[in-house]
């Protein structure tokens, strides 16, 4: 197999800092947005644009990744088939 197929895994600690920063981030915002002097119903509006925000931060990382792993497929089967007729070519065969 090439380097290429080799999968990359993150680390337990890059996961666990990715998580946290996250869940920093989301509450700093809605603890933001609790203390925001305005109505009850701009705060609201707010909360609810961030929680879009973020479910379609995740529907989008998501997207990219399928797609990222779907061509590594097609990659792999193109380097698959690639190997194949190069250990089936004999330069020495007589035409």
């Amino acid at each position: 197999m090439s380097d290429s197929s080799v999968k990359q895994q993150n680390t337990a600690a890059y996961y666990m800092q990715a998580v946290i920063s996250f869940g920093l981030a989301l509450g700093a915002v809605g603890l933001g947005i609790f203390n925001l002097d305005a109505d009850v119903w701009v705060r609201a509006f707010l909360a609810i644009a961030v929680l879009y925000l973020t479910t379609s931060a995740f529907t989008l990382a998501k997207v990219v990744r399928d797609r990222q792993e779907a061509g590594s497929i097609v990659s792999r089967v193109d380097q698959a088939r690639l190997e194949k007729l190069l250990a089936e070519h004999d330069p020495f065969q007589k035409l």
